[in-house]
């Protein structure tokens, strides 16, 4: 029933795996990007080794890792790492797809069969590479067999790379003397940290965007605590927000608070007391039941429901115009760009700043002549557009994301440029429109030819032409004062610690930087519920 009560398609904090929710911090690319290496790349045939602890989102990346395998790359994947020396060669050849049939139980041939495989393969300019899950379940003597394995080589070629994910026992394990073989042929390792405060709220709203959620129910010190609790781990931050959402709903509670937070993770954690259940999570409890008992309206994300929280008083300012459909962003298909195609296309593209306004324009149903562009690239709205806004900068493509609104990006290849309207992302990708191109390219593509910057519209009261800062007073600081404090004082309160902190508590869940002044992102954010175009939350093509 929660669903309905909270506006989702879905639910957002399942801990079944989707590949639609997954979420990649900085930390997650940067381990599958040396997973990557580990395959294209090779390492000379050693091991690439990734930890991290139980929840941090290892299996999730060799999901993606095989999604993403080059054309010359063949893989066996190893799920139970639970096998003698004998078994574990078996696996692999079976996972190759070689014949072994009379060669089984014999280390000698099955190893003469996978030695042949693997000289074929080089010589059609294959790699193959070995991925152990849960490796530091792998006894000491198989251990040693996959050791052997990085043997197998030409004169000046290894033939087998092996990709090592476990758990920070992994580590231990490979520092023990007796294997310090093969310890010494790891030729890159990378340690899976759990989320940081700022991406745990990025990947709260990840997920509740992809769930189909619009007002997000966690507030700024429900995000800290839902940190803090979780300790950054994102299976364990979807089991408390999962129960804390539970939570809300039997309250009838329009925002999630850090005292709901630490109620649904007393319930939910190791060692938490479950001998008696709260009133409010046994109620929660029999609305689940309940929600089975009547699947059929429950999963009806639109269906009328008595309980919805109670709107929020608009704000004295109506924007005139409506949110456009936005025709670019609601393609179902893209083209999918290798990395030189795309820099081909920006090469090619010649669009000029005004080209990529002109897009961006259309996305708001907005005329040609609603901004001006100066000489050095600001850009002014025009005077029959008071309420419009333009935003200018640098910052992190999941901050842009995060505003959920479409925003140029210019692009570089070489000594070309090109500006790029973002349409959309997931977790691997990015939607562009280059000139006349909709294109799907890669996110770490992406970041090889974008430097950070970026141009865009927002729209609010026109008193927010000019920055309100701590001090001032006026209808730009009362606005500030109706979307950060409920409820808001009266009209003419001056811009206070009180309010600085409220903006400082907003920027930390924005992943915005929490200086307490409500400059033009922050304004953006606060004005995110306002109508205008969205961006897409995951790319179809996928």
């Amino acid at each position: 029933m929660y669903l309905a009560y909270y506006g989702l398609r879905e639910p957002p904090f399942s801990i079944t795996p989707d590949p639609r929710f997954v979420f990649l911090s900085e930390r997650h690319r940067d381990a599958l990007a040396h997973l990557l290496f580990g395959i294209d790349k090779g390492g000379g045939g050693g091991f690439v080794q990734l930890t991290g602890e139980v929840g941090t989102g290892k299996t999730t990346l060799s999901r993606l890792l095989l999604e993403q395998l080059p054309e010359n790359a063949r893989i066996a994947l190893v799920l139970n790492p639970r096998q003698n020396p004998i078994e574990l060669l078996e696996t692999v050849c079976e996972e190759l797809r070689i014949d072994i049939e009379g060669k089984r139980g014999s280390a000698k041939a099955l190893i003469d069969a996978l030695n042949s495989y693997l000289l074929d393969a080089y010589a059609q300019g294959l790699r193959v590479v070995v991925l152990i899950d849960e490796a530091q379940s792998l006894p000491a003597d198989t251990l040693e067999q996959v050791r052997l394995l990085t043997n197998l080589e030409t004169h000046n070629q290894k033939l087998l790379q092996i990709l090592l994910l476990g758990q920070p026992e992994l580590r231990d394990l490979l520092a023990r003397p007796d294997l310090r073989q093969l310890a010494q042929r790891i030729t890159a390792r990378f340690h899976l940290s759990p989320l940081d405060e700022r991406e745990t709220a990025a990947y709260l709203r990840h997920r509740w965007r992809v769930a189909g959620g619009s007002r997000f129910p966690f507030n700024a010190k429900a995000v800290r605590r839902l940190h803090a609790r979780s300790g950054g781990v994102p299976r364990l931050i979807n089991v408390i927000a999962e129960r804390a959402l539970l939570a809300g709903y039997a309250r009838d509670a329009v925002s999630i608070d850090a005292r709901l937070v630490d109620a649904a993770a007393r319930e939910v954690l190791p060692g938490a007391s479950t001998a008696r259940l709260p009133p409010w999570m046994a109620l929660a409890s029999g609305m689940a039941v309940a929600v089975l008992v009547a699947s059929a309206w429950a999963l009806h994300p639109w269906a009328p429901d008595d309980r919805a929280p109670s709107p929020k008083p608009a704000p004295a300012f109506v924007p005139t115009a409506q949110t456009p459909a936005s025709g670019l962003a609601s393609r179902a298909s893209a083209e999918r760009p290798t990395p030189s195609a795309f820099a081909r296309l920006i090469d090619g593209a010649g669009a000029t700043p005004m080209a990529g306004w002109q897009l961006l324009l259309q996305q708001w149903n907005l005329p040609g002549d609603a901004i001006t562009l100066a000489a050095d690239g600001g850009c002014a709205p025009a005077s029959s557009q008071p309420e419009l806004h333009c935003v200018q900068g640098s910052t992190r493509l999941d901050t842009l994301l995060a505003l959920d609104r479409p925003v140029l990006l210019p692009l570089h290849a070489g000594a070309a440029d090109a500006w790029a309207l973002l349409l959309g992302a997931d977790a691997r990708a990015a939607r562009l429109c280059i000139g006349t191109h909709t294109v799907d390219v890669d996110r770490t593509t992406l970041q090889a030819h974008w430097d950070g910057r970026y141009a865009g519209l927002w729209r609010g009261p026109s008193a927010l032409s000019q920055t309100p800062m701590p001090g001032n007073s006026g209808p730009a600081v009362d606005w500030l004062w109706q979307r950060l404090a409920s409820p808001p004082p009266a009209a003419g309160t001056p811009y206070n610690a009180s309010l600085r902190n409220a903006v400082r508590d907003l920027q930390g869940a924005r992943g915005l930087p929490t200086d307490g002044i409500a400059g033009s992102l922050t304004l953006m954010a606060l004005a995110n519920d306002l109508p205008g175009p969205r961006l897409l939350r995951v790319l179809e093509t996928h």
